[in-house]
């Protein structure tokens, strides 16, 4: 799945926009019928007793996939998952609602409801097959605004279900930059959502550049590695301690020391791990989770035949 959606990806980049911007756009016999406007009536009430009654006849059920209404233009699932309207969400789901239909800002249901922060919405999508990474015609995606937003429990959802942790907004090689580059780990730092940094370290983003595309790297001129960013944004001793315990490469910041505040704890911090080896516990933690992660199961120490408390130490919870 990750190789189609990188290979997709590509193919998109080459995309013409207007083509693209036709694709989204509702056709003429999706806009204005009475059935779509009944719809989406009952689901902006969450009448979902209602909304059952008529999906059991045809004629609302050939619309069920309609995208109509005022400002976006959008089908009653993408409308249940933007208001957390779930019970309603779930009879659409039940009646075979597109899940991954886009509205003509190239959004999912998912990605609104993340959007809104609807915990449970996102977790009925999810369950329901909705693609965690979201469209590949919409530039950003749910993991990078649930990781800005900081909301951990989103968070884990869509990296428990497949999410890639350092993916980054879908632009063309040609357009690389920093800010191109600023994934899901960049953003829990730079707004301070500290268990979210966390848990992104633990399902595998990269901590140093929270970017795996080497092309896309090459063509920054100078790039931050996370843990000058830190370092710049004035970060919690706890970020740079994070990533310094989840591998990060000490020597690749380009830190004036002079330049930085003197009591500052996150310098501080680099430059006793340029000092001080790591000791051999440490190396070897890195090296199990550097091996699962390159076998594509990061997150399955807890299926090791090994005792907890190594378990425990592996995710580092010691």
């Amino acid at each position: 799945m990750k190789v189609v959606l990188r290979r997709q990806s590509k193919k998109m980049s080459l995309m013409d926009i207007t083509k693209i911007f036709s694709m989204l756009q509702p056709r003429e016999d999706e806009e204005g019928t009475r059935e779509s406007e009944e719809l989406n009536q009952v689901v902006s009430q969450d009448d979902y007793q209602t909304l059952e009654r008529l999906l059991s006849q045809d004629r609302y059920k050939r619309v069920i996939n309609s995208r109509s209404g005022w400002g976006v233009p959008s089908t009653p699932l993408r409308l249940a998952a933007s208001k957390g309207h779930l019970r309603s969400l779930e009879v659409l789901l039940a009646h075979g609602a597109e899940v991954d239909s886009l509205d003509v800002k190239a959004q999912t249901p998912l990605f609104t409801a993340v959007s809104n922060g609807h915990l449970e919405c996102v977790k009925a999508l999810l369950e329901a097959g909705a693609n965690p990474s979201g469209s590949i015609y919409n530039n950003s995606s749910p993991l990078l605004t649930a990781a800005r937003d900081g909301d951990l429990g989103i968070l884990q959802q869509l990296l428990h279900h497949g999410a890639e942790a350092n993916v980054h907004g879908r632009v063309p090689e040609w357009a690389a930059n920093s800010a191109a580059c600023s994934g899901p780990l960049y953003l829990a730092a730079v707004y301070g959502h500290l268990e979210c940094f966390r848990m992104l370290l633990l399902y595998g983003a990269d901590p140093n550049y929270n970017c795996t595309e080497e092309k896309m790297i090459a063509r920054i001129k100078e790039p931050k590695t996370l843990l000058e960013i830190c370092l710049r944004h004035g970060c919690r001793r706890e970020f740079i301690k994070l990533l310094l315990d989840f591998g990060a490469n000490v020597y690749l910041p380009k830190v004036a020391v002079e330049k930085m505040p003197p009591s500052s704890e996150g310098l501080e911090l680099l430059l006793q791990a340029r000092a001080h080896p790591k000791s051999l516990m440490s190396q070897s933690r890195l090296a199990v989770r550097r091996l699962l992660k390159q076998a594509g199961h990061a997150q399955a120490l807890g299926e090791l035949d090994i005792p907890p408390v190594l378990v425990s130490y592996l995710r580092h919870q010691l």
